[in-house]
């Protein structure tokens, strides 16, 4: 066989992550300015979220 499974699973994976990658960057150049800021701050409200909630975890 040409590629094992663990290749082929690994060659998905990062096809994938190159697609969404790709996605990702020609949103935020087609976006509005007031979009990716508020795109900025929503995300890092997110993160303060997350802290805080693992931290309240024992």
């Amino acid at each position: 066989m040409l590629l094992d499974q663990m290749t082929l699973a690994l060659l998905v994976l990062l096809t994938g992550f190159l697609c969404a990658t790709v996605v990702c960057v020609l949103a935020l150049c087609r976006a509005h300015r007031t979009d990716i800021v508020a795109l900025v701050r929503a995300l890092a409200e997110l993160v303060s979220v997350f802290t805080r909630y693992r931290r309240k975890k024992p």
